[in-house]
């Protein structure tokens, strides 16, 4: 299923500055300050694929990829019926991330970060063949990136904390050229990316960049782009559980090119975002009116990282602060965030499961949680058009279906491990 190379430009979102990608540029070189930078595409107005079989590549003309992988999966939105009800909102649509046949959703990871890894793998050009990519994950990324570089023959190194490599299952055993390291137990998100940190600075090894890879946030973006193209029109909210905020920033981007399209509206979708108690450190530097996040002790962030039902949720170091990041994100949609306790995401989990007929991860819970709080508070009306991003479900179905596989470590090092250690570990892998 070949496509062209998609056509564009890159912009500092804090100067303007519009310059030419190098291949695997993620920040500008000649910017000052801390920013983030976007894509400028040549097609203004978004041009739909008919081919299913290209999945969120039907998409590409907002997607910075060089060309379309192998079995690559695409976000479904459908109108609610069953929580609609339920919560008494005639204008709910759920884009659903991951596997309900019953609904052609075939993500096997159950996840949209297959969403992060199909268009960041697709932006890889022949230049990087040699290199290893390095993803560190709380578990549901690396499950995603595992499976689209298995899948097609690219180099990964993976870096996962210990307690979260129980997402690592596969429904088929993985190529060789995907390894994992991990942390160890009582380790966080934040100890993978400082481990990550250290590999990338070895020769060989290709830093996969988080938020800051346009591909991984239009990859997540397409959520919004499955939406907004079914429903005919931008949304008035857009809900979401958030670890980084990656996904928002990537919905508020894509309302932005849609309002550049001229044909689904110009109005923002207010961003509605929530985080999982007690990890909350984006929703408190939200409620105290700081750009900068708040002191956070390392020590605290990994007792309360233990505690939340989502571990996915839990950044501690996200991109809320830097110009083009969540703070200015929510500012400019008139945005909120939510908290939710484990005992909330836990009632809105058995809730849409059964009002809609399929189980959802708790991240997602979170989010569906954060919308019943939002219309108990009278933010959301009944004829408001939603949008409420499932990040993940239909992993209990696909289990059951399925014969699962698992990723064994090459390695686990203590919390505390040094750049020395990291790299006479890295350097000893082969691919």
């Amino acid at each position: 299923m070949p496509i062209k190379p998609t056509r564009y430009q890159l912009q500092n979102v804090a100067t303007g500055r519009v310059f030419e990608d190098e291949g695997w540029t993620l920040d500008d070189p000649q910017g000052d300050a801390p920013s983030m930078v976007r894509p400028v595409y040549d097609d203004k107005q978004l041009k739909v694929k008919d081919d299913v079989r290209l999945g969120m590549y039907r998409f590409a003309d907002w997607l910075p990829v060089k060309r379309a992988l192998n079995h690559p999966s695409s976000p479904v939105t459908y109108k609610s019926d069953g929580l609609s009800k339920c919560l008494g909102l005639n204008e709910l649509y759920i884009t659903f991330n991951g596997y309900w046949p019953e609904r052609n959703a075939r993500m096997t990871t159950c996840s949209f970060k297959e969403m992060e890894a199909f268009a960041v793998c697709a932006r890889l050009g022949e230049e990087y063949r040699d290199k290893v990519l390095v993803v560190a994950s709380a578990g549901n990324t690396a499950r995603a990136f595992a499976k689209v570089c298995s899948e097609n023959g690219i180099k990964l190194l993976l870096c996962v904390p210990q307690d979260n490599v129980k997402a690592l299952w596969f429904d088929k055993p993985l190529n060789d050229c995907v390894k994992f390291i991990t942390t160890a137990p009582g380790s966080d998100y934040f100890d993978a990316i400082q481990l990550s940190n250290f590999v990338c600075e070895l020769d060989g090894f290709l830093a996969e960049g988080g938020a800051k890879n346009i591909a991984r946030r239009d990859g997540m973006g397409t959520t919004m782009l499955s939406a907004t193209t079914f429903i005919g029109r931008i949304p008035d909210f857009y809900f979401q559980a958030v670890g980084s905020g990656t996904g928002a920033i990537a919905a508020w981007e894509a309302n932005l090119r849609f309002i550049g399209d001229g044909r689904y509206g110009t109005h923002k979708a207010r961003l509605m975002v929530s985080q999982n108690r007690p990890f909350v450190p984006m929703y408190e530097a939200w409620c105290a009116g700081s750009r900068p996040m708040l002191p956070y002790d390392a020590d605290q962030a990994r007792k309360d990282a233990a505690e939340i039902c989502a571990p996915v949720l839990s950044n501690r170091k996200p991109p809320y602060s830097l110009t083009g990041g969540l703070y200015d994100a929510l500012k400019d949609t008139n945005g909120d965030i939510f908290a939710v306790s484990n005992d909330e995401a836990n009632a809105a989990k058995a809730l849409f499961e059964e009002a809609e007929g399929v189980d959802i991860y708790h991240a997602a819970a979170v989010a569906t949680a954060s919308l019943q709080q939002a219309v108990g508070k009278g933010m959301v009306k009944a004829d408001d058009v939603v949008m409420l991003n499932i990040t993940g479900g239909g992993e209990k179905r696909f289990h059951a279906e399925h014969t699962l596989y698992d990723l064994k470590p090459a390695h686990v090092f203590p919390i505390g491990f040094t750049k020395e250690e990291v790299a006479k570990v890295a350097q000893g892998m082969k691919w």
